[in-house]
């Protein structure tokens, strides 16, 4: 099997897999596009680890979505899911094993950090997805998904210390809301990025991000202007 027809037959199971509306096929595909550009501004780039990473890289997004203890992390086990897939077809170990490392390094709270250009490209792509006027987008489909008020109730810390477990997960989802969503973690993402041009990219988006995020935040005060 080519690598085109491999990818076609990840793109159907991922397809078949996503459900969730901020982190489906769309999202995969933006992803997908953004590693390929991101690509051509580095050197030794392997799209065979690459592409594959990037498809699958939210293979268990769903399967964490829906786990009420708060123990599945979806990098984790995306990349056994995505191993197991790889192998039915027919990829060989090396690659098996280098895919899986973009897959459990590309989010921030696996304690997992992204050692190949492929995986820091991966890790790039998917969280300048998350900022941005698409950042904002999709923070507020998540927003109304899980019933979440604009207003807080309380200081952001006196939030996080409430409703965040030790590794970072919210516990109550409705209590969240994308002002804190902004404060503690989307305007940090320029920092965390490795690669030249996703910085660049990112501290554009975020700028947006801060303009838009400051205007809410006073209307929400009541001021006309």
């Amino acid at each position: 099997m080519n690598s085109e027809k491999r990818h076609k037959r990840i793109l159907e199971i991922v397809q078949n897999k996503l459900t969730c509306s901020a982190h489906n096929l769309d999202h995969v595909m933006r992803v997908y596009n953004l590693c390929l550009m991101i690509s051509e501004y580095e050197e030794n780039v392997d799209l065979d680890i690459l592409i594959p990473a990037a498809l699958l890289h939210d293979i268990a997004r769903v399967d964490e979505n829906e786990d009420k203890t708060g123990k599945i992390d979806h990098a984790v086990l995306g990349s056994e899911i995505a191993g197991d897939i790889l192998k039915d077809l027919k990829y060989d170990e090396g690659k098996i094993r280098k895919i899986k490392h973009c897959i459990i390094s590309h989010r921030f709270r696996t304690g997992n950090e992204p050692v190949t250009i492929e995986a820091k490209i991966l890790f790039d792509s998917d969280k300048l997805d998350a900022i941005g006027a698409i950042g904002i987008a999709r923070t507020f489909m998540l927003s109304g998904q899980c019933g979440q008020r604009l207003e807080l109730n309380n200081s952001i810390s006196e939030y996080l210390n409430d409703n965040t477990t030790e590794n970072g997960r919210i516990r109550d989802s409705s209590k969240h809301n994308p002002i804190i969503e902004y404060e503690v973690k989307f305007k940090k993402i320029p920092d965390k990025l490795y690669t030249k041009k996703a910085k660049e990219i990112g501290e554009d988006r975020i700028e947006f991000m801060e303009q838009y995020f400051n205007r809410l935040k006073s209307e929400l005060q009541g001021n006309a202007e």
